[in-house]
């Protein structure tokens, strides 16, 4: 499918599940977070409804669409990466399956009924858009990476509000701000239940944290799930980490 691209804009692909999606540099391209969110994702058997949050250029909506029986709806501000997102939607003929809204995350109630989601994926900003923190001149990095446009409150007051009861929550973060993020879930009701941790590299502290919650659950029986080592002693990527991205 012939799909146009704009100025520094490329088509990568995971090859794990076959998918493509266009990245620009200038603007935004996916991490290794965006992957490892797709992968902590757990998705039933049954027909759901899934929304990302935060969503980017799209990538954990992508990532997760071969997994999904039922729709998924991206929620993008900003209108580059969200143009970016639905034309790799298109590239992967995917328009049946995934919307992607590009709008603020406070208008989500407009566009998604409230408590009609299964589930709720999220790669939020990690830092705090503080007067002293040094930020990214790129102004659609800047707000990818800093909590300029939206934050942990916002993000855990839509997700409660379109969440059903029982729906399930995740999130990939920064272990740093794992105990705010905690407090924050708990705040608005969704109940941390498993948390897992990612090594850049064996007797290296963690650098990224994996943490799923459900809506209205009880609290207590959290459970801390095996950690994810991401480089090997010969600096290459982990057998997991190789088939999250390359497949089996």
């Amino acid at each position: 499918m012939n799909i146009n691209l704009n100025e520094n804009e490329r088509i990568d692909q995971l090859y794990s599940n076959d998918v493509k999606i266009i990245q620009n540099p200038e603007v935004f391209s996916f991490s290794l977070d965006a992957v490892l969110l797709a992968y902590f994702t757990k998705i039933p058997l049954k027909k759901i409804k899934l929304v990302d949050l935060c969503a980017g250029n799209g990538a954990v909506g992508l990532f997760l669409a071969h997994k999904v029986n039922g729709i998924i709806d991206s929620v993008e501000l900003q209108p580059k990466l969200a143009d970016m997102a639905k034309r790799s939607v298109t590239l992967n003929d995917l328009d049946n399956k995934l919307t992607v809204i590009q709008d603020d995350l406070l208008n989500s109630f407009k566009h998604i009924k409230k408590d009609s989601v299964d589930i709720i994926t999220c790669n939020p900003p990690y830092f705090p858009n503080l007067v002293s923190s040094k930020k990214n001149p790129n102004k659609h990095l800047a707000i990818a990476r800093h909590e300029i446009t939206t934050n942990l409150d916002d993000i855990m007051k839509i997700s409660a509000g379109l969440l059903k009861t029982n729906g399930k929550a995740f999130f990939v973060y920064r272990p740093d701000r794992l105990t705010e993020l905690f407090l924050k879930m708990s705040e608005h009701g969704i109940i941390p239940k498993q948390v897992q941790f990612v090594y850049p590299r064996i007797n290296k502290n963690a650098n990224i944290v994996l943490v799923e919650g459900i809506k209205s659950g009880k609290i207590g029986g959290l459970k801390a799930l095996s950690p994810i080592t991401v480089y090997d002693e010969n600096n290459e990527y982990s057998p997991l980490i190789r088939e999250m991205l390359y497949g089996k």
